[in-house]
């Protein structure tokens, strides 16, 4: 039913939004945030992915490379960090589009690169545009749906992340062997271009970023419009939750009542991190450096990331019935044990390829999980006038486990091959599940 407000003046958007009902338009707009999510997936992969391309073209060990992985996540450290706090202060919609065009174009400029010092250079920019949109995406998801909603919304945004990484590597299996790496960064970059000026369109301001200046009262009357509330031209709006006390920085967030719970998630998210990205950036190396094919790579990469779409849904939607807490830490524990199980099995050219992909769905499934949850997580413990900052500190703080991986993952394969690069990851998951299980602020079973 769409929530009618036509004779009320004045409007408490923690009434309409928080305890309403979920409108069709507001699945539409949900869905839209994830559209950006999936580009946003599908770009950071792209290097991965070509990667053993890169290495036979330009005739260098494949931990030359090492440097350019990390100084992508270097820009999507900053870029989350800065774009968070700027979501905050100038508008999510805002700063979404301009990281989505932001990575378009340098993914784009990528294929142009005749060096490692261009390809690092464009691959940093490609990470500033990756990391601002993350938490401008999560707070919109979060900002659209009633809070019962808010979990499952934010997941299936933050899970099109795999999405996007699926698609990655399903576009490189039909543009590699014909355009070669330079197609795949060229047409990997103009698509997500195109796709921002359909998000510019159809995307709304969150409503209650919006709220705080009267005088773009009439843009949050035609948003709420948009989200299928009606409210009459003289509405006037407060907000149970109560208008921004403080400005936005990382400093709000590490006050006596929030410390705790942000530090512990600090540690969730840079050894997630770090376990996720060790398997984007090395798996398809990894199997082609055992002497399996790349086309064994790219099936692996793709159920590491087709594993997580499964399991970040499943576990939104276990929130509901145990709690983030319980669901978190036993899934954070379930990868702990599949890579384990992985670190187990001899990977050379005679190997069995079905039980090692069908392994690095359900491990990288998840991984995946824990990642996408833990937006769902954040989003849930900040409160609003600092959403888009709580979430992209926390993914900023969190790359540097993306960074680690660029060297850990070639040190670990130099040092004892696959065996190593799994207990990598499972040490990586255990500490993660261990640091989820301290905090205070999770999303409780909901009652009814």
């Amino acid at each position: 039913m769409t929530a009618v407000q036509e004779q009320v003046d004045d409007i408490d958007l923690g009434e309409l939004i928080d305890d309403g009902s979920t409108t069709s338009s507001q699945r539409l707009l949900v869905a839209m945030t994830s559209v950006a999510i999936i580009f946003d997936g599908a770009d950071i992969q792209f290097l991965g992915i070509a990667l053993p391309a890169l290495i036979h073209d330009w005739s260098m060990p494949r931990g030359a490379f090492a440097p350019v992985l990390a100084i992508g996540f270097v820009g999507m450290m900053l870029g989350s960090g800065v774009a968070g706090i700027m979501g905050d202060r100038y508008g999510r919609k805002r700063m979404l589009l301009a990281s989505v065009c932001l990575f378009g174009l340098a993914t784009m400029a990528m294929s142009l690169a005749g060096s490692l010092l261009s390809l690092g250079v464009m691959r940093f920019f490609v990470g500033c545009g990756v990391g601002g949109a993350l938490p401008n995406a999560t707070a919109l998801a979060a900002e659209y749906v009633p809070t019962r909603q808010r979990a499952l919304a934010v997941t299936l945004t933050i899970v099109s992340i795999p999405i996007g990484g699926t698609l990655a590597g399903l576009f490189a299996l039909a543009v590699l062997p014909n355009f070669g790496w330079r197609g795949l960064f060229l047409l990997g970059g103009l698509i997500p271009l195109a796709a921002a000026v359909l998000l510019y369109v159809v995307l709304v301001e969150s409503p209650r970023y919006l709220s705080k200046d009267p005088a773009r009262w009439p843009e949050l009357r035609a948003a709420l419009r948009r989200l299928g509330h009606a409210v009459s031209n003289t509405a006037r709006f407060s907000d149970r939750a109560g208008a921004p006390k403080v400005r936005a920085s990382v400093r709000s967030l590490l006050t006596s009542d929030l410390r705790r719970d942000t530090v512990s998630l600090w540690a969730a998210y840079v050894t997630c991190m770090l376990a996720v990205y060790l398997g984007f950036n090395w798996i398809p190396s990894m199997l082609t450096g055992a002497g399996l094919s790349p086309a064994v790579g790219s099936a692996g990469i793709t159920a590491f990331n087709l594993g997580g779409v499964a399991g970040s849904v499943g576990g939104a939607l276990s929130f509901a019935r145990f709690g983030s807490r319980l669901t978190m830490v036993a899934m954070a524990a379930g990868a702990a044990a599949g890579a384990f199980v992985l670190s187990t099995i001899q990977i050379h050219p005679a190997s069995a390829v079905p039980p090692i992909v069908a392994l690095l769905g359900v491990t990288g499934g998840l991984i995946n999980a824990v990642q996408v949850t833990m937006f769902a997580l954040a989003a849930q413990m900040y409160p609003w006038q600092v959403r888009s900052t709580g979430v992209g500190t926390a993914s900023a703080i969190g790359r540097t486990g993306a960074i680690m991986s660029s060297y850990v993952g070639a040190w670990v394969l130099e040092l004892g091959g696959s065996r190593f690069f799994f207990l990598g990851i499972t040490a990586s998951m255990l500490i993660a599940g261990t640091a989820l299980a301290g905090i205070s602020r999770h999303i409780r079973p909901h009652t009814r």
